[in-house]
């Protein structure tokens, strides 16, 4: 298992139009820690820098200045200790669910039975093992989604990534993938660091909420909830639950300024 860290992130974008240099400054300093198991939802109002931080986080994309740190190991670029999922599953059409498991692991150097073998146990942790040979057509977007989960973590990454996974699932879907998820996580011990705009979803499935603002954490919040029995359906008449998710839209309407853009040179970002 793995804890992540991002020290002092920085990211900015120089854009031109109409002959007006601008540079647009989407993460500034940005640190935080997260411990080995987990589990950290970022939330911050559109613009504030989550995905771009999350992409950082897995190495799709290079930090104007900072560095991340996996298991207090500095990393470079894409890793095996890392896997992501995004909000749409993104698998290969012409592939069967098991293949589509088997692709993350071929590309880690596991072939054969064996790549067959691990992906139907993971196909199976997440209650797919009887539509692995169905296509993403034939299957809805929960299953699709499931299927990104089990591809995943079938890598074994110490981190998971997740960026607003659940967002495009119809209510009764999203309930479902979050009460998976955090049994998946019961049995596994993942780190994840999850991106999301839902409040309900932040306190449930996270130990520690990190507010962003400006690009910026803003401010961390608690969830004084048991890791066990967070039962979405009886969870919501908690007053812990009541009690996290107001400090989270209050902290949320304290910090609603989005990305910031500079004057007319790249020199210099107010």
């Amino acid at each position: 298992m793995a804890g992540i860290s991002l020290v002092g992130i920085g990211k900015t974008f120089a854009q031109r139009s109409k002959g007006r240099d601008t540079v647009i400054k989407v993460l500034d300093d940005l640190t935080f820690d997260v411990a080995d198991g987990e589990i950290v939802a970022l939330c911050g109002p559109s613009g504030c820098g989550k995905t771009t931080a999350l992409r950082i986080a897995m190495g799709l994309e290079a930090p104007t200045k900072g560095h991340i740190t996996v298991d207090q190991r500095r990393v470079k670029g894409c890793g095996h200790d890392r896997g992501i999922i995004f909000q749409h599953a993104e698998l290969l059409p012409w592939l069967t669910a098991k293949a589509n498991v088997m692709f993350g692991l071929e590309m880690k150097g596991i072939r054969g039975s064996a790549a067959s073998d691990v992906a139907m146990s993971y196909l199976d942790l997440v209650g797919l093992s009887a539509s692995a040979e169905r296509r993403p057509h034939q299957l809805s977007g929960g299953m699709r989604q499931r299927v990104g989960i089990a591809r995943a973590l079938a890598i074994d990454p110490g981190v998971l990534l997740m960026d607003e996974p659940f967002g495009a699932l119809d209510a009764q879907s999203r309930e479902g993938l979050q009460t998976e998820l955090l049994a998946i996580h019961a049995k596994t011990r993942k780190t994840i660091v999850i991106v999301t705009h839902d409040l309900d979803e932040a306190v449930i499935l996270a130990d520690r909420i990190l507010v962003l603002g400006e690009g910026r954490l803003q401010e961390v919040i608690d969830v004084r909830l048991p890791r066990q029995n967070r039962d979405s359906g009886t969870l919501r008449a908690a007053p812990e639950f009541t009690d996290a998710r107001f400090r989270l839209w209050q902290a949320l309407h304290r910090n609603t300024s989005p990305i910031m853009v500079s004057g007319n040179s790249t020199d210099g970002i107010v």
